[in-house]
Order: C-alpha cells, then structure tokens, then sequence
C-alpha cells in the first residue's frame, strides 16, 4: 500500500463554564484535538490523533503541508521508514521542534491503524501482544483546584465508579495542596493509591514544603513539578523526599526520554502517544525504560483514538504501568467521536483493549464535520 492522501482534522468543543476546571496550566474553557486521516492507494483509511500543542491550527497546518509532501507515495506499512524519513528531514535538520514532533505522532498512529487493516488484526496483537488487564486512575482535566470537601466528593464518585487510583492536580500553593490532598486521603481511605500532578507548577521550595505531608499521606508519585528542560531541577528534587517523581508527557522522542533516564531522577516514566512519536517511538521509549526497571504509564491525549492505542500498547509492552482513565465531565471527544467508547472500567480497576481491527473504534464522520477547528488557546 502507498500513501496516496494525508490530511489533518482539526477539531473543537466548548467548554460551559459550569463544566471548566482550574488546574496548574489555567482554567480549561475549550478541548482541542488533530485528527489525522491517512488514505492509501487501495482506498485503506487509516486515523491517528496529534496533541493541539495548545495551537491545533499550526499543528494541522505543518501536517498538510510538510508531512504530507514528505510521506505522499510512501509504503504505508513502513512505519520505520515514514518515521525516519520525517525525523531527518523534519525534525533533526531544523532541530527537535515540538510541532514536528506532535504532527508526526498523529501520522505514526494512523500508519499502524493502515497495519491493521492490511493483516486483519488488533492492535495489541501486531504489537506482539495479548488482551489483558491494564490498571487504571481516574486522570484527565479532573480533579482540579477545588474546596478540599468538593474535591473529596469528586474522588469520592470515582471510586465508586470502580477506581482504585487517583490523580489530583496540585500545583496552586503548597499550603492548598497539602490541604486538599489531606481531604481526599480521609475521604477514600488507605486502600485507594493516590498520585499528583503539578503541571510544572511547583519550584525547588514548594516540594520542600509538601513533600513531608505527601509522604504522610502515601503519595505514589508527584508528576511534572518541574518544565521537562529543567533537568537540575528535578535531580535536586528527587533527593528531598521518598515521594517519587513522574514524568514524560512533554518529552519528545527516544533522545527526550534516554537524558531523563541517564538523569535517574524520575521513576514513572509517562509518554503520550500523540506527542512523543506516536507507536513506533512509545515501543522505543518502552524498551528503554524497560532496562532501567521503570513502568510505563502513557498520559492520555483528548480523543478516544488515543486512548484505545494507548490501552493496545500497554497491551503489547512487557513493563505496563497504569492507563490514564479520563474522568473529565464533558468530552464528547471521548464519549462521541467513535461507536463505541474507547474503554469500559472493570470492578477491579482495570481496562482492556478492544477486539477486532486496529484498535476497536469507527470513526464518526458526521461528528467531525459537526465539531470545527475553534482557534485560540483552550486553557486561560
């Protein structure tokens, strides 16, 4: 098969303010994801989904143009061999963009989903995979800056939902952060793990000043407290406290993720699927962190396209961590862009990959055209 088309669907969704949730990066008031819609010389469509990188019509834009002029007559079933062509040419010529890097994951994806077609396989399967349990915490735009009692309520119906993880977001004041964090562990008990997020909100002193009341409360990790470059910065706090650190939702290919190994510093190593790289560098990244005896634990994208493949790789990866279950309350891009959703919570807390080929969705065509590219940031 040739890659004969390649075009990118931008895609948007207000949020209603009754539904915005305020965390480390602001105050979410519209979702954003880019499609990517591969189509090959035997009229094979395949999807994939590239992270907005907060600028969905930049990123949809380097894909019409650049990508495709690069990937257009392409054997659709090399991955490798799109993948490097596109890194060469695109990203290691004119250095390590983070466009580039989030355009070509969207592409990566949609080559595997043709993969599929062609063998008539799942996904989990191609990989070398099987079907089977993956953990799972109740992430996504959830769980946010709320009064300690509401943010207790909240967790408090996502274990009741069947959760036995939860994210908060941390990342406002320490003195607010340890206060929530206190309220949620009362609310759920000792038998529910939770993790943190800081979205990069936190300095040197504001780890100092929670990591006492996060070990009291049995943190599993603290996520991005620091930017991704700030590499001292999470060296010196790793030495603060027994707390670990997680990481790697804003590193972008193999290259990002051997400095954050080699740095020893994060030990839950988190790639997203549709900004790293897409499959092929997440199995790369994978085996890396597999030699170092670090778990893999995907951050989620918008859409239910990543999040199935992100349960298919985890499926087909020998050191799994946990997936990232989307909690947020509106997302119709979960809930509405494919038949089905893309994943079902057991009462054990886990998930597990779809059958049938690729990852188990059919797109809706009608809901994209009915979902418009909305320009302009979508936190404040």
């Amino acid at each position: 098969m040739r890659i004969a088309d390649l075009k990118a669907v931008p895609i948007s969704f207000p949020v209603p303010a009754d539904k915005s949730v305020r965390l480390g990066i602001g105050r979410s008031v519209k979702r954003d994801a880019v499609l990517v819609r591969v189509e090959t010389d035997e009229g094979h469509v395949g999807w994939g989904e590239a992270h907005h990188g907060r600028c969905p019509g930049a990123i949809a834009k380097l894909i019409d143009t650049t990508l495709r002029d690069l990937a257009l007559g392409m054997d659709a079933t090399d991955v490798a061999g799109v993948w490097a062509r596109v890194y060469r040419m695109q990203l290691a010529s004119h250095g390590m963009g983070a466009a580039a890097a989030l355009a070509l994951s969207g592409l990566d994806m949609a080559l595997w989903d043709l993969r599929c077609q062609a063998t008539g396989w799942p996904l989990y399967r191609l990989l070398g995979g099987a079907a089977k349990p993956v953990k799972a915490y109740a992430g996504g735009i959830a769980l946010g800056w709320q009064a300690p009692a509401l943010l207790a309520d909240e967790a408090q119906r996502h274990v009741a939902a069947g959760y036995r993880a939860l994210k908060l977001r941390v990342g406002d004041t320490a003195a607010r952060d340890i206060e929530r964090v206190r309220a949620v562990r009362q609310a759920v008990g000792d038998g529910i793990e939770l993790l943190v997020d800081a979205n990069t909100g936190y300095t040197l002193d504001d780890v100092r000043r929670v990591m006492p009341a996060f070990e009291e409360a049995g943190i599993g990790w603290l996520e991005e407290p620091f930017a991704p470059q700030d590499r001292r910065a999470y060296q010196q706090a790793a030495a603060l406290g027994r707390v670990p650190l997680a990481a790697g939702e804003n590193h972008y290919t193999r290259y990002d993720f051997a400095t954050l190994l080699e740095d020893q510093a994060v030990r839950f190593v988190q790639p997203d699927l549709s900004k790293t790289g897409g499959v092929t560098e997440a199995l790369r990244i994978a085996a890396m962190a597999g030699a170092w005896k670090l778990t893999v634990n995907p951050h989620t994208s918008a859409t239910a396209i990543n999040m199935a493949t992100s349960i298919h790789f985890l499926c087909g990866i020998d050191n799994p961590g946990y997936f990232e279950g989307d909690v947020t309350t509106l997302n119709p891009f979960r809930d509405a862009l494919a038949d089905k959703a893309p994943y079902a919570l057991d009462d054990q807390g886990c998930v597990r990959p779809h059958e049938g080929v690729g990852v188990g969705l059919k797109i809706d065509l009608d809901f994209v055209k009915e979902h418009p590219l909305i320009e302009g940031p979508c936190y404040v």
